[in-house]
């Protein structure tokens, strides 16, 4: 090194200023060289680095662009369109009271081909990375149709089926909710328009991965899993695979008038536009779970009251005797849920079972029962990869809810007169791997056709 006699700096020694312009000198003297060495390699790959500057250029415009259209930075928009097109066939002796067949009444109310659709679009939006928001828009016209449970059965009902209460073709709000996390283990969930399954840690079933039938996407019990919308808020605790969970909604919150106001001559009592939170005309729907659910299989119990005039089970969950007393009274139901999983795909199915029962009251002398017991259960088998890799079949069996006893303000009919009043209804479900491809996003998903015995005691 320059100003040293050997020409090597020995260190934790003093330097001079002499000594250090000289070793500042020996450092400029060899810029010259590595300037040049660098201007002959940017010649030699001048082409390619005009090419790498292209692509640069070109990321930077896309990027300014995506960056002009973007959606949102912290809210990300999905939407489903669903079109079903189908009919319904009915078979069976069973006879109306004038010998007429129900068969025939059924398909002169229910038989025609029908075309119908479902519209749903998302907004989801996080403002820390662990909260939702959650926005959902819903369209529809299936309020008269079959599939909607307005046809001569009820239990022909899809899942997908909507219609807003407006009526066909309208666009609503179909849920608006805020979902964050307290402190370690908690999450709260509060909406002014909210589904029951949005406050609960985890739904207690691995089936379906595709759903037809209304009936079989509540767990076997469709008056605990009611999917009750309105407005309310829960909490739910979770350590490990340990959850617990209870909630309460007023399928009436949005009204002011509880009930009790005097209109005219006419009393007033929870008629309509009555309602309130955790009035007598709220349409109170609380909810209690208990669940244990490791990576491929769980358990679950659940609590539910519902009051008289919330309203819940659909045509498409229960024979109308039971829709009928639940609409009517005040159901207490337990929903018991167990399911299993396979980790890897194979000849064995996922199982998913369920079994509810319910206690119906009724302390309104207008109506002529006072007390009534349903049940409904399912069993669901899911297979993945089904004969081919990306191909999953479901099969379904269960009885929705059905009376099984009831007790009369007087002796009618002895008691006994519809008892026992459902059969069973059965499915099979098929995503194919093989989905015929139309456009971007969207595909086609042909399902096979469903089957279901008649929900009426034969005379």
């Amino acid at each position: 090194m320059a100003g040293y006699p050997n020409g090597a700096y020995r260190g934790n020694r003093a330097m001079t200023r002499f000594e250090a312009a000289a070793l500042l000198n020996a450092c400029l003297d060899r810029v010259t060289e590595v300037t040049d060495e660098l201007k002959r390699l940017m010649k030699e790959f001048e082409k390619e680095l005009a090419i790498l500057k292209g692509r640069v250029d070109g990321l930077e415009a896309r990027v300014g662009e995506l960056e002009a259209t973007q959606f949102s930075t912290t809210t990300k928009l999905k939407g489903v369109a669903t079109f079903v097109i189908g009919a319904n066939s009915f078979g069976g002796n069973a006879k109306n009271a004038d010998g007429t067949k129900r068969a025939d009444a059924a398909a002169a109310q229910s038989g025609a081909v029908s075309f119908n659709y479902d519209l749903q679009i998302t907004l989801d939006t996080s403002f820390t990375g662990k909260d939702l928001f959650r926005t959902m828009l819903r369209a529809g016209n299936f309020g008269n149709s079959a599939f909607g449970g307005d046809g001569y059965v009820g239990l022909d009902a899809l899942e997908i089926a909507f219609e807003e209460p407006s009526g066909a073709d309208s666009l609503g709000v179909e849920r608006i909710y805020y979902q964050f996390p307290i402190g370690a283990g908690f999450t709260a969930t509060v909406g002014a328009y909210v589904q029951q399954d949005d406050l609960l840690a985890v739904w207690p079933s691995a089936y379906p991965i595709d759903t037809v039938l209304d009936f079989f996407t509540y767990a076997g019990a469709p008056a605990t899993y009611n999917s009750a919308l309105g407005a309310g808020g829960g909490l739910w605790w979770q350590s490990n695979d340990f959850m617990i969970s209870a909630n309460y909604l007023s399928t009436n919150g949005a009204f002011s008038n509880s009930g009790n106001a005097s209109a005219g001559l006419f009393d007033n009592k929870c008629g309509d536009g009555t309602g309130g939170i955790a009035t007598d005309c709220a349409g109170s729907n609380g909810t209690v779970q208990i669940a244990y659910a490791p990576e491929n299989w769980g358990l679950a119990a659940a609590y539910n009251y519902t009051s008289k005039n919330a309203g819940t089970l659909y045509a498409g969950n229960g024979t109308p005797l039971a829709n009928s007393f639940t609409s009517n009274g005040n159901n207490s139901s337990v929903g018991l849920s167990a399911w299993w999983s396979p980790e890897e795909a194979s000849w064995f199915p996922s199982i998913s079972a369920g079994w509810g029962y319910n206690s119906i009251t009724n302390g309104d002398d207008t109506f002529v029962f006072r007390s009534a017991t349903t049940q409904s259960w399912y069993v669901g088998l899911q297979w993945a990869d089904a004969f081919m890799k990306g191909n999953t079949l479901g099969m379904a069996v269960g009885q929705p809810t059905f009376v099984t006893d009831v007790e009369y303000r007087n002796d009618f009919d002895g008691n006994s007169n519809f008892v026992a009043d459902g059969n069973y209804a059965w499915e099979w479900v098929s995503v194919p791997s093989h989905r015929q491809h139309l456009c971007d996003s969207c595909d086609l998903l042909p399902q096979p056709p469903l089957w279901r015995s008649d929900q009426w005691p034969k005379p």
